[in-house]
């Protein structure tokens, strides 16, 4: 399946190490932007995901 992927808005314009994620999947897919064409996948669920974000968000 083809997934659509979105790189993080603090990530900037000069192509710089960030991550990327599906969007619409039941899942959350996310990839490496540097390894993007045959690098690994680790796709986490929604809620783990959401606890993750809200992790980093408090520091």
């Amino acid at each position: 399946m083809a997934h659509t992927w979105v790189k993080s808005s603090y990530s900037g314009a000069d192509g710089g190490n960030c991550v990327e994620v599906a969007t619409g999947e039941r899942s959350m897919p996310v990839r490496d932007s540097k390894c993007a064409d045959g690098g690994p996948v680790i796709e986490f669920g929604r809620a783990a995901f959401a606890r993750f974000l809200g992790s980093a968000r408090e520091g």
